[in-house]
């Protein structure tokens, strides 16, 4: 099959490096624009090492994109982390189509935030979905769905690099050999029975004590490491990372307890004990900020 790869960053990198190790047939790779004064693109960097060729349309939705796809004579295109929309007339260019990776259980949790929502809203489960999009938000037939659980105290940086990441490469590579088997299903979603969530962002990310301590730990957890939830301790913002939960009281937003591992504070049920935070300083354990801020017990945060 000739196939184009179209996506960014380690992911789409991994999906080339597989297909490359395999000996499928790359026949070019697409990403994203190069930003001025960011590094070179992993995905970009490893297709010009191999001498395939790059291509990085500002937009999809041009007459020019669509004879770009048409001319790779492609089979198929594999989607790995695409940001840009891809309008149906060039999904639909290659013979077979184009396949993409989500990493949620579709139709659950469509949108650009997919991993950060199941964990904020307490969710023990969650997985990612191979599907064939169209111009719908992540609308489009499904093709493989792979489950998996969140810990306890799994953070998104967790979830996403120690499972749905290279879950969702042998997926990709999966939905490859089941299409070229001629057995790649296209199951329509029930977007009834699913949802959709825009940016988790930092408005999303503050941290509102008057919320139980479960409440706050999976949002925490939701943010670590981005966009990283966040509160105030007098005028200055104050972004928290690690985190466990705790059984004190206090009035929400009290810092009820200090030592050497941090400090902790109240929340409308239980605590939230805070092991590491971003500051002015940078990211530093919780017990440098206490020092450095002249935190102490008593304060109270988010006001």
């Amino acid at each position: 099959m000739r196939i184009v790869v179209h996506g960014q960053q380690a992911f789409g990198q991994a999906v080339l490096q597989k297909l490359l190790d395999r000996g499928d047939n790359v026949v070019a790779v697409c990403t994203a624009p190069d930003k001025e004064g960011k590094p070179i693109d992993p995905l970009k960097e490893l297709a010009l090492e191999k001498d395939l060729p790059v291509h990085q349309p500002a937009s999809w939705k041009t007459d020019e994109a669509e004879a770009l796809m048409a001319s790779f004579e492609a089979d198929v295109c594999m989607m790995a982390y695409v940001l840009l929309f891809v309008p149906t007339k060039v999904l639909d260019t290659p013979k077979y189509g184009s396949f993409q990776y989500h990493p949620s259980l579709l139709p659950m949790h469509r949108g650009p935030s997919s991993i950060n929502w199941p964990i904020a809203m307490g969710a023990t489960e969650t997985g990612l979905t191979i599907f064939w999009p169209d111009d719908g938000l992540d609308e489009g037939p499904i093709l493989l769905q792979k489950t998996c659980p969140i810990g306890k105290d799994e953070t998104l940086g967790e979830v996403y690099f120690n499972k749905l990441f290279p879950m969702g490469v042998d997926a990709m590579i999966e939905s490859l050999d089941l299409l070229k088997d001629g057995k790649a299903p296209k199951i329509a979603q029930n977007l009834d029975q699913g949802s959709y969530e825009s940016w988790f962002g930092k408005k999303e990310a503050k941290l509102d004590w008057t919320q139980t301590a479960q409440q706050l730990y999976n949002v925490i957890r939701a943010a670590n490491p981005q966009p990283g939830a966040w509160t105030t301790h007098g005028n200055a913002e104050l972004k928290i990372f690690n985190s466990s939960l705790g059984v004190g009281d206090g009035a929400p937003g009290a810092v009820i307890a200090i030592d050497s591992d941090g400090f902790e504070v109240a929340a409308a049920e239980g605590s939230i004990k805070i092991g590491r935070v971003r500051a002015d300083a940078g990211k530093v354990p919780a017990s440098d900020y206490v020092s450095a801020a002249g935190l102490k017990v008593g304060d109270v945060l988010g006001h």
